[in-house]
Order: structure tokens, then C-alpha cells, then sequence
């Protein structure tokens, strides 16, 4: 096959250049984004009904949208959470059913909440990574009105008008309606009630087509048009009475008032301003969207348009995705100029270092071309997994060159040296790449969403390895026949350093005792080691964000809207008093706070960024013990919340908090659990009508009357649109003095054929309390008992807990179940577990297989924990974090290092097949795979020096991982070159003794054989 590739050089090079030209053109059309577009099988939907209680809230939506999303075929679960004005539904759908039952749900919640009035907002959609909006600004600082109408007349066309812009959405924008205040008195007067008076306006404000002339030629319809276009119309709209027609301005007051706010963001604990979120088309970059956004900003200020007002950047997420790939295309270079330099100082080779340098160009953008083909895009996740791959892209290419290049200090030449000199590495290389994949392999295998981001890592490090191993096959032998020269012919003397190493192997491998005397110093330095990790910081995800952070702040269960109001107006005054932060968004999300919290800049800086997120959540945990916040925390962390919860479940809200109350006193008997608490223990109270059915029945009344009179008490009803000044606004029809007591209701009169009667002979309030958060689960209402645990384990706790729901007794149609995050918690991390054992076992098959032998795979594999060892003395000198992408990175090292083990390894049976002692065969493989060890080990640390040293947002997530694979590799390298001898011989030795055992045996019963015979 290498033979095939060197014959056809033109076949190689036309092939370079259409792969270089097909992935430069790649490289223009790969999308670039924050996150990958990853949708899952699962919807959402929230619905905003402004501050309407939460058990109204569950009768009119939640309860109707439930039973609506539960009949759609392909929903397996639907969970819901119901507040003061707010539900939030989650739907687990059926896999592969994601996309088809989303669109039905948003159907559904469109269609329902259409009917219920006091519905401000509804948002529904599938479950995805996928942001519908991308760059966000804030119009602040000025007029409300002079705002808005900039933002409606100015602002949102002129963005929309952009290629590049999809939709613009504006929220907090002032806003007007026509309101039409009844007088009770004045219409108690005149003999008339509403139910006569909102027909006739409706009438004035109405577009109709009444027929059409068919016998004319064009036959033109006949429209009906009374449009109401001011005030005065409104006023004099003829209301007809038992004295006459009368305008309705004598019986109503008519005016013009501002719009309540609807907004759930607050910037610096105020509404008044403009939130602006802008989505970009399909066929473009959040880059470019962003460029052109910018672009577009700055002529409407150059045009004077922004006056007395500022328009602020938030947040776009093409700031964080450019400075990624910024920082990954600088990183390449660097690396790929540091290998070069690496190669000059070993091999001494003008053209050596042509050869890899048309390789590392070549093997990116045949990366790029794959990547571009599986329809993948540059984001975080794309992007940590390139710079994980390219710090091993040239190892392949090293190990070949390396070995043509000695074949040729040997005296071959031409094709023999190509051919002779690859086929000694490529089975090794082979082996080694295949390690590396299969280490990732089984990472993408995971199941759910964290299986669907890793897939995309694996197969994005799994294609620049390939690429790397198909140029380091092609091209290099290609070029090495003519192209790489050597200086002498000869082979060369042994210099100092291979010398030095090959007396201190041959003193390792002569005996026994010396070979395990150092494989238990290095298993001693491994244990002692492992007491370094506590000392280790550690955080599950780096901060990836430049002077900016993003906060969730969990609320107490059922916190009401004026408490709301307070708590944000203390969250501000907090964040105001820390220096270097200059603005703060709090959005709210129900049961928490979405914060995202802007600091200073350039030269305004006064604070590491670090320091200001230490005192941002310091300050703001602060307040958890005098108000109602549970938790504060990083948006990029990961709460497992309590690890022990119960769930009770049932219909009436009396029963389940009376059945929770027993079960908690229950539960604080148990010896280490704290922290009790219910998701039912915030209330509000609710008034139930109860009816007196005599007085109704002896005043000549029906039940549906007295609820009408009710409900028309509480008169606020939409009954249309007006245009006023070229713009729609609600036209709605209530009452002047609105009823805000329980009193004043009652003292209400109704008339009746006896006269007019109170309201209080009819009915009596009676007050209930309901919670402010409802739960339910497939329909069905549930109540949360959630409890940390103090000095025991969770296994005995979990005992006792069950022992105490086994013994306790639920009314019939009430059931108590256990669960937990822990748990869910619990199940991943078995999964992790398993991953790693499949991924053990795969790398030991694929080496098994290489070797044809079972043991030497083991000898391999011996170098994994001291790979640990260097990555933990790493990050502990330079205290930085161990997150998540420290462990992609110690993922990669394992393979980095597999690969040096495996060359050693490799050539040592291939000397042992040439006749060579065990002892020779692993002090000449030593010596002779120094030299590419050292190289690509090197080529992979320096590569990695530019992430290792990066500051700013890139340094933060980069110069741990980078940090952790430098330390590891060079320490591991260093142990590679004398643990792997010293195993080998060991185990050779072990082997030898057991060899021997069954010969000694078989020698013995041969002889008792014998003796019997005679």
C-alpha cells in the first residue's frame, strides 16, 4: 500500500491540493456559534398571566394545557410548575419524536391560552441548545416614550431590514390603551347596567361587510366601517336609555392611560427601560449578524437619531465564539511553528521540517473538509476538541519521518528507506491512534443529553486524528524518498543523552529486584500524590465568559410579587456597591432569578475578573439568611439539589400539606437529616363564595345571576381595538372605583323583585389557603418534602426514610414515593464509570490485537496512573482548576501517553523476534525510540504552551486543560521511558518462573511415569 502511494507522487500531490483548496473552502462556510444546535426530545411552554394567583392560574391554563399535551401521541411525562402569574410546563416526548411533538405542543398552548384573558406572554418550543435570540441590547436612560417610539419607528425596522437579522423582539416598550370607567352611581341612576352599555360600544367600533352588489360590473362590496379614533369619539357614542339616548361620557369617564408593564427583566432594579433581543437568519454567522448589527448602530447615531437616550450591548455570543476561534487559529499556528522548530533541533533537517510543514496545513483542513461534511460547526465544544486533537495531529507524521529519516542515517536509500522505515512504526502508529480514538469512543456511546454533547467531542477529536494518520501515510512517505536528505550515511555515534539513558535502563532491566524497586518508587510516588488533591481548586465548568457573568438565584417556594419587588431592589443595591460591576439584568424565571451581571472594561478595570465573581457571590449569599433566596450560584455550575426527597401525591391541597406536616414530624426523628421543608409551606389566602340558596330563591334569584353580578363587580374586559394617531391600542371597559375589598363587595346592592338587597344576604366569603407554587406530575399534584443529610451516609438514611413511609398510612387516593437528585446524580456517574471501564476494555482489545499477546497490553497500560501523578503536580504548583475541561484533557493525555508506551513496546518484540534477549531487545528499543518519544512529546507540550499561557476568557477554561496535559505528558513521558522496561521485565521474569513451575511439573509426573512403567 506505501509502495502504491510513493509510486504516485502526482496522485499524492494533486490530491494535497484539492484537500487544501476543498478545505479553505470549508473553512468560509463552517458556521460559527456559541453552542452546538443540539435539540433534544422534549418541549417546553411558559405562559405570563401577570399577577394572577397561582391556583387561578393552574384551573384556566395549567390544568387544560396539561390535559390537552398529555392526549398527544408521543408524550411520555408531562412536569409542571404553577405560581403567582406564571406556569411552566416541561414534556418528555418519545426519542426520535422530538421535533413532530414539539410543533403540537406550541400548537396547543397557542390555541388555549388565546381564550383566557389576562394571558400576557406565551413561549413554546422544543427543548434545544439552540438560542432564538443571539445578541441582546438595552435601550435605557431616557424618556420612556421618546424610547419607545424609537425603538418601534427606528430601531426594529431599520435591524430588520438586514440580511443578516431574522427578528427583532422588544419587551418593556410604554405602552397605551383606551379605557372605558363606568360610574356605579351614574349608572344606577340612568336604570342601567354594563351588560346593556358594552354592546353599543362594541357596535361604534366595528368593520363589517354587510353584502356585495352582484349585478354591477365590478361587483364592489358594501363595508360597514365606525372606527373610533380619539377620546371625544368615544365619549359621544349615543347609549340608549329608559329617558333617552345619552352620550356615554354622562355615565362613564373616557382617557388614555399607560400600559402596566408587563416586562420580567429589570436592569439595575428598574423596568424603565427597553430590552432588545435580536435572532439571526439561518444562512449566516452570529458573527457576521453581529458585525452587521453594529454597522447598523452606529449610522443611526451617526444620523442623530439616538438623543437623550443610550442604546447598551448586553451580551452578544459572537463576541465569545470569535474570540475561540481567534484564539484556536493563533494556537495552531504557534503550534505548529513550535513543532517545526522542535523537528530542526532533533533532526538537524532543512527538509524534514518542509515535509511536516505541508503535512500539519494539510491534515487541518482535511479536518475542517470532514467536519464541514458531517454538517458540524465551530463552537465551545467543537473548538476544545480541535485543540485537543491538534496537540497530537503530528505525532503519527513524527514517528514516520523520524524513522525514514534513521533509515536512511543507516545507509538506505530511495524507496528501500520509505518502505522499511514505515512498515517498523506503522503498526504502532496505527495501534496508537486506534487507543485514542477508542478512549473517546465510548464517551460519545453515552446515553441523553450529555451523550449528545459528547458524541460531538468524540467524533471532532476522532476526525483529526484520522486525518493526521491518512497524511502521515501518504504524504510523508511520499515526500521522504526524494525530498528528505540526511547529512551523513552512516550510522551516527550515540550522543550523551541516549548513552546516559541506555546505561540506566541496562542497570533496570539486569535484575529482577532492580526493575520492581522501581516499579514500587513509582507506585509510592502515585500514592502520595493522590494526597495532593484536596489541595487542588476545583469547579465543575471554567468561567468562559469576559468581564460578564451570568447567575441563578434560587428563590424560597411560593415567594409572592411584592416580595419579589424587594428582593430584586436588594440584589441591586448589593451589586451596585461592588466595584467593578457596571451593570446588572434580572430576569425573572419563577421559582428563580436568571442575573446576568455586566463589569468594567479596558482601562476601567480595577479587579481581576475572578475577584469580582468571588465577591458578587459572596455579597449575594449573603442575604439568603433575611430573605427569601435558597441558593446563589454560577450559572455554569451544577446543583444536585437535596439528596433526599419524598413526593406525595393527591388532589386536595388541605390533605396533601396535613399529610406532609405528619411525614416531616416523622422524618425529624431520624438522626442526621436536617433541613427539612416542604414545597407547600408558603401560602396565599383565597376567598370561596358560598351561597345562601334560600334568600336567592325567596328574592326571585338564580345562582347564575349572582355570579354574573359578581363577576361584572370585577368588570376589566377587553372589548376590541381603537386607532389612535396611526397605532392600535386595547380598548377595555371597567369600573372607576374598583372593588379592592371584602367589605365594599359585600356592601354591593342587588337588585331584586323586593328592591335592591345587599350582596351579604346572598353570599358569605369564606378564606382558604392555597399555595404559591403548585407541582404536578402527568396531571397529577404533588407535594416535595426535600431534607440534606449531616454525618451519616445516604444508604442508612434512605433506610430509615423508607422504614418511616412503609409504616405511615395515606388516604385512599394519596401516594408517598421516594426519589432525590442524588439519585439521578447517582445513575450518572455509574454511567461515567462504565464509560471508563468500556473504554479500558477497548484500548486492552485494540492492543491485544496489535501484540497478539495478553499480558503486554497490561504493560502498556501500567504508565495510566502516573499520567495522574504528573497532572495533579501540575495543577497543584500552578493551583489551577480541575474542571471538566481538565478531565477532556486528561482523556486525551491517557492516549498521548499510550502512544509512547506502545512504540516501546512495539520495537521491543520486534527485536525479541530478531533473536535479541529480553534484556537487550527493551535497552536497544529504548534507545532507539528516544529520539521520536521525546520529539512528539515535545512538539505536543510546546503546541500547547500558547493555551497553557493564555489569559483573559480563553485562559480560563484553556489553561487548566493545557496545563494538566503539559504536566502529565512530560512527567508521564519521563516515567514511560523507565516504568515500561522495568513492567516488561518484570512481568517477562514472572512469566519465565510460571513457564518453568509447568515444565518442572510436567518433568516430574513424566518421571513418576516412568517409574511406574519400570
Amino acid at each position: 500500500m506505501i509502495q502504491f502511494f510513493v509510486k504516485r507522487k502526482i496522485l499524492i500531490g494533486l490530491a494535497t491540493v484539492l484537500i487544501i483548496l476543498l478545505g479553505a473552502y470549508a473553512l468560509t462556510k463552517l458556521d460559527e456559534e456559541l453552542m452546538p444546535p443540539v435539540q433534544f426530545d422534549g418541549a417546553y411552554v411558559m405562559v405570563m398571566a401577570g399577577d394572577m394567583a397561582a391556583a387561578e392560574v393552574e384551573r384556566t391554563i395549567t390544568n387544560p394545557l396539561e390535559q390537552s399535551i398529555q392526549s398527544i401521541d408521543g408524550v411520555d411525562e408531562v412536569y409542571s410548575t404553577t405560581t403567582i402569574g406564571q406556569t411552566s410546563i416541561q414534556v418528555k416526548i418519545a426519542k426520535g419524536r422530538g421535533e413532530e411533538v414539539s410543533k403540537e405542543v406550541q400548537s396547543i398552548a397557542s390555541a388555549i391560552t388565546s381564550k383566557v384573558n389576562g394571558v400576557t406572554e406565551v413561549i413554546a418550543d422544543q427543548m434545544s441548545m439552540s438560542s432564538s435570540y443571539e445578541f441582546f441590547m438595552d435601550i435605557s436612560n431616557g424618556d420612556m416614550d421618546e424610547m419607545s417610539a424609537f425603538a418601534k419607528d427606528v430601531l426594529e425596522p431599520r435591524l430588520e431590514e438586514l440580511s443578516e437579522v431574522r427578528d427583532v423582539s422588544l419587551m418593556g416598550l410604554k405602552e397605551y390603551e383606551m379605557v372605558v370607567s363606568f360610574n356605579r352611581d351614574k349608572l344606577n341612576e340612568r336604570a342601567l347596567s354594563t351588560s346593556q352599555v358594552i354592546p353599543v360600544i362594541m357596535q361604534a367600533n366595528e368593520e363589517a361587510t354587510l353584502g356585495e352588489f352582484s349585478a354591477e360590473d365590478s361587483q364592489p362590496s358594501l363595508r360597514w366601517e365606525s372606527n373610533l379614533t380619539s377620546v371625544k369619539d368615544v365619549e359621544n357614542i349615543s347609549i340608549p336609555a329608559p329617558s333617552g339616548m345619552i352620550p356615554l361620557g354622562d355615565i362613564a369617564e373616557v382617557s388614555i392611560q399607560p400600559l402596566e408593564n408587563t416586562s420580567y427583566v429589570w436592569k439595575d432594579g428598574t423596568k424603565d427601560f427597553i430590552f432588545v433581543q435580536i435572532g439571526r437568519t439561518s444562512d449566516v454567522t452570529q458573527i457576521e449578524m453581529a458585525e452587521a448589527i453594529r454597522e447598523e448602530i452606529q449610522k443611526i447615531k451617526d444620523e442623530g437619531l439616538v438623543n437623550g437616550f443610550e442604546i447598551n450591548e448586553l451580551v452578544a455570543q459572537a463576541d465569545y465564539v470569535k474570540e475561540a476561534i481567534d484564539g484556536i487559529t493563533s494556537n495552531i499556528i504557534i503550534g505548529g511553528i513550535l513543532a517545526i522548530v522542535i523537528l530542526l533541533l532533533f533532526l538537524r533537517s532543512i527538509s524534514a521540517t518542509f515535509i511536516i510543514s505541508i503535512s500539519i496545513p494539510t491534515s487541518i483542513l482535511l479536518t475542517f473538509l470532514t467536519m464541514w461534511l458531517l454538517d458540524y460547526s465551530f463552537n465551545m465544544l467543537s473548538l476544545i476538541a480541535l485543540g485537543l486533537g491538534i496537540g497530537m495531529m503530528v505525532d503519527a507524521s513524527i514517528v514516520i519521518l523520524e524513522s525514514i529519516y534513521k533509515k536512511k542515517e543507516q545507509g538506505l536509500v530511495g524507496m528501500e528507506a520509505v518502505l522499511v522505515g514505515t512498515k517498523e512504526v506503522a503498526s504502532a502508529v496505527i495501534a496508537s491512534v486506534l487507543t485514542t480514538i477508542v478512549v473517546f469512543l465510548p464517551i460519545g456511546l453515552m446515553g441523553g443529553e450529555v451523550g449528545q454533547f459528547m458524541i460531538i467531542l468524540s467524533v471532532v477529536v476522532s476526525i483529526t486524528l484520522i486525518s493526521s494518520m491518512i497524511v502521515a501515510f501518504t504524504i510523508i512517505p511520499s515526500l521522504s524518498e526524494k525530498l528528505l536528505t540526511v547529512r551523513k550515511k552512516h550510522t551516527r555515534k550515540e550522543g550523551r543523552l541516549v548513552k546516559s539513558y541506555g546505561n540506566a535502563i541496562s542497570w533496570i532491566v539486569e535484575k529482577k529486584r532492580n526493575s520492581i524497586a522501581a516499579i514500587v518508587l513509582f507506585f509510592l510516588m502515585f500514592v502520595g500524590s493522590l494526597f495532593l488533591i484536596s489541595k487542588i481548586p476545583m469547579t465543575i465548568m471554567p468561567d468562559v465568559l469576559n468581564r460578564y457573568t451570568e447567575l441563578m438565584i434560587d428563590l424560597e417556594t411560593g415567594v409572592s410579587v411584592e416580595e419579589k419587588d424587594e428582593v430584586i431592589q436588594k440584589i441591586y443595591e448589593v451589586l451596585a456597591d461592588i466595584d467593578d460591576v457596571e451593570s446588572s439584568y434580572i430576569i425573572d424565571d419563577g421559582p428563580m432569578f436568571y442575573t446576568l451581571i455586566n463589569m468594567t472594561k479596558d482601562d476601567a478595570i480595577t479587579k481581576d475578573q475572578k475577584e469580582v465573581n468571588d465577591d458578587i457571590l459572596r455579597e449575594l449569599r449573603g442575604l439568603e439568611e433575611d430573605y427569601p433566596i435558597n441558593s446563589v450560584q454560577s450559572a455554569m455550575s451544577f446543583s444536585s439539589g437535596q439528596p433526599v426527597q419524598i413526593q406525595i401525591k393527591g388532589e386536595n391541597f388541605e390533605t396533601l400539606k396535613n399529610i406532609a406536616d405528619d411525614v416531616t414530624e416523622k422524618l425529624t426523628a431520624i438522626d442526621g437529616l436536617t433541613a427539612i421543608n416542604t414545597s407547600i409551606e408558603r401560602t396565599s389566602t383565597e376567598k370561596v363564595v358560598l351561597l345562601n340558596k334560600e334568600e336567592i330563591n325567596n328574592a326571585g334569584l338564580t345562582e347564575m345571576q349572582i355570579q354574573q353580578f359578581i363577576q361584572e363587580a370585577f368588570l376589566n374586559m377587553p372589548i376590541g381595538e381603537v386607532m389612535i394617531e396611526e397605532e392600535k391600542i386595547p380598548f377595555i371597559v371597567k369600573w372607576q372605583e374598583e372593588i379592592t375589598k371584602e367589605k365594599t363587595m359585600l356592601d354591593l346592592l342587588v337588585p331584586t323583585i323586593d328592591g335592591n338587597k345587599s350582596l351579604s344576604t346572598f353570599v358569605q366569603f369564606q378564606s382558604v389557603e392555597t399555595p404559591n407554587e403548585i407541582s404536578h406530575l402527568d396531571g397529577e399534584r404533588f407535594v416535595t418534602i426535600s431534607a440534606d443529610i449531616e454525618g451519616t451516609d445516604l444508604g442508612s438514611i434512605n433506610r430509615e426514610v423508607q422504614s418511616v413511609l412503609d409504616d405511615f398510612k395515606t388516604p385512599s387516593g394519596y401516594t408517598i414515593s421516594t426519589g432525590g437528585d442524588l439519585e439521578v446524580q447517582q445513575e450518572l456517574i455509574f454511567d461515567m464509570l462504565l464509560v471508563l471501564a468500556v473504554s479500558i476494555f477497548l484500548v486492552y482489545l485494540v492492543m491485544a490485537v496489535q501484540f497478539n499477546h495478553l499480558a503486554h497490553p497490561i504493560i502498556v497500560m501500567s504508565v495510566i496512573p502516573m499520567t495522574i501523578v504528573g497532572v495533579i503536580l501540575g495543577l497543584f504548583f500552578t493551583q489551577l482548576e480541575l474542571t471538566v475541561m481538565s478531565g477532556m484533557g486528561i482523556i486525551m493525555l491517557i492516549g498521548i501517553v499510550l502512544n509512547n508506551a506502545i512504540l516501546l513496546v512495539d520495537r521491543t518484540n520486534q527485536l525479541r523476534k530478531e533473536g535479541l534477549a529480553v534484556n537487550e531487545a527493551l535497552t536497544r528499543s529504548g534507545k532507539e525510540r528516544l529520539r521520536p518519544i521525546l520529539m512528539t512529546t515535545l512538539t505536543t507540550a510546546v503546541g500547547l504552551l500558547p493555551l497553557a499561557l493564555a489569559s483573559g476568557t480563553s485562559g480560563n477554561y484553556q489553561a487548566p486543560m493545557a496545563t494538566a496535559v503539559i504536566s502529565g505528558l512530560l512527567f508521564a513521558t519521563l516515567i514511560t521511558l523507565v516504568l515500561v522496561p522495568a513492567v516488561y521485565r518484570t512481568f517477562h521474569a514472572v512469566g519465565n518462573g510460571i513457564s518453568q513451575l509447568f515444565r518442572r511439573k510436567k518433568k516430574s509426573i513424566s518421571s513418576l511415569t516412568t517409574e511406574e512403567q519400570l
